[in-house]
């Protein structure tokens, strides 16, 4: 088992296989040590995590639903690493889209529940730059969807 997967097991975290893509598109992208992974959307065992911020869903429940996303990332890099996450040297940049009300503008709290579970899960490589955005809508009304950009050896 990886050290990161160490520390996930020790956060009680088990990676998922990486999700197969929905459309005509790939799930990442590696271009020398740089890997583009497609964005993931909020999900667990029970299926789609759907909801509106702002309407039926607050921020702590957007960022639960963000931390999601990082496992689904997470399960993409180590999928492009042929199954050796220690080869991610770390998280280089995140967009985060939160299916969001007009009013509702705590964009980045939601996205930080991916950016804390990434920093509390692989330290200082989990640190990164970010965007956190309103979508008026999301694929099959998920809260939250991320894309990443991370560095890998």
């Amino acid at each position: 088992m990886s050290a990161f997967e160490s520390r996930l097991a020790e956060l009680g975290v088990t990676l998922p296989d990486a999700p197969a893509p929905a459309a005509n598109y790939v799930p990442w992208v590696q271009v020398g040590d740089t890997v583009y992974v497609s964005g993931q959307i909020s999900m667990n065992a029970d299926g789609f995590i759907t909801g509106k911020l702002g309407d039926d869903m607050d921020a702590d429940a957007g960022a639960a639903a963000a931390r999601t996303c990082a496992i689904g990332l997470l399960a993409q890099v180590k999928a492009a690493c042929g199954g050796d996450l220690d080869r991610l040297v770390r998280v280089v940049k995140l967009t985060g889209f939160v299916n969001s009300t007009a009013n509702f503008g705590d964009q980045p709290k939601v996205i930080n529940g991916a950016s804390d579970f990434l920093v509390d899960a692989l330290g200082d490589a989990g640190r990164h730059s970010r965007s956190a955005v309103s979508a008026a809508s999301l694929p099959f009304g998920v809260a939250v969807e991320i894309e990443g950009i991370f560095l890998v050896k």
